[in-house]
């Protein structure tokens, strides 16, 4: 790579505003940005990560970082002046010509209240607000990363599940599946009124999991139906019963209150066929990995695995 793609960002930030909004259920909130040079944005995955920067009150985007470095220049702003900053899914992404002549990229927002600062900004949330993504930039000539669905092109049996904030990109994910592929997608969500309408490939099963279904007294609690549904799912898959090697599992240094929960297989990495992706609240990611890995007899580089949140810890 010549110094002059060196000097190139591989993510940079992005000015953008909201262009449309779609309320899909009572906990999804769809907004849809778009932006002058948005079209110089380039997703690269299903679960593509991006950063949103949102207005720091009574001062908006003012200060927000521009450069290459956006992270050092995010880091260095004073505290009342730097703005939140949540990561998110890329649910759409429509490089043509929108309603604007330029790029459309989807993100799917889970709301929750005032509880968090991205939430509360859905929630009020209105045509030509303004934001700053920090996306892949198209102009790097190498791989960018921020996506974690790559199963070996072996796997014959894949299984993905997660909470309402995996939605977006499992979603994406099984959107993307081919005909005859054999997929298991386990989705747990809030409340029944939750379950999104999905168009997937003969093959792939998907079961929602309301927490709080409408003939409930009370919710469950949250990752108790997942856990339970991914447990069972593991049973009854054929796959599942063909032995597979098994790296040794030892999660007894992974602390999911005060370090970062992900691991994902290198690429062709996994050979048993089976292939699984796990992503939601850290606690319960982490029970569900040791029980593939050390119950179901899954190898530990078939599972990937990604704590999006921690129940009772701040976000980025």
């Amino acid at each position: 790579m010549t110094v002059e793609a060196l000097q190139i960002p591989v993510y940079r930030p992005f000015a953008a505003r909201v262009w449309r909004l779609q309320r899909l259920s009572p906990s999804f909130l769809r907004v849809t940005f778009t932006g002058s040079d948005l079209d110089q944005c380039a997703p690269n995955g299903f679960d593509q990560r991006i950063k949103v920067l949102l207005p720091v009150p009574g001062h908006g985007l003012a200060d927000c970082p521009t450069g290459g470095d956006w992270y050092g220049e995010w880091r260095a702003l004073p505290d009342e002046r730097r703005q939140p900053m949540r990561t998110y899914t890329v649910r759409h992404w429509r490089p043509g010509p929108g309603g604007t002549g330029t790029a459309e990229l989807d993100v799917d927002f889970v709301l929750h209240g005032s509880t968090g600062p991205a939430s509360a900004w859905a929630e009020r949330a209105a045509v030509g607000d303004e934001v700053a993504l920090v996306a892949p930039n198209a102009h790097f000539p190498g791989p960018t990363g921020g996506f974690e669905w790559r199963p070996p092109a072996g796997a014959s049996c894949l299984l993905l599940a997660g909470d309402e904030t995996a939605v977006p990109a499992i979603c994406a994910i099984a959107e993307s599946l081919s005909p005859g592929q054999r997929a298991r997608i386990l989705l747990e969500v809030p409340t029944a009124a939750d379950v999104l309408p999905l168009t997937v490939a003969d093959g792939v099963e998907v079961t929602w999991l309301p927490r709080w279904p409408a003939d409930a007294a009370v919710p469950a609690p949250h990752g108790q139906l997942l856990t339970a549904a991914v447990v069972a799912a593991v049973r009854d898959l054929p796959a599942a019963r063909i032995p597979a090697p098994v790296t040794p599992l030892d999660d007894s240094d992974i602390d999911v209150d005060t370090g970062i929960l992900w691991e994902v297989p290198e690429d062709g990495v996994g050979s048993s066929g089976r292939y699984a992706w796990l992503a939601g609240e850290a606690g319960m990611v982490k029970g569900l990995r040791r029980h593939l890995v050390q119950e179901a007899g899954y190898d530990r580089m078939s599972v990937a695995f990604m704590g999006y949140w921690r129940r009772g810890r701040v976000s980025d």
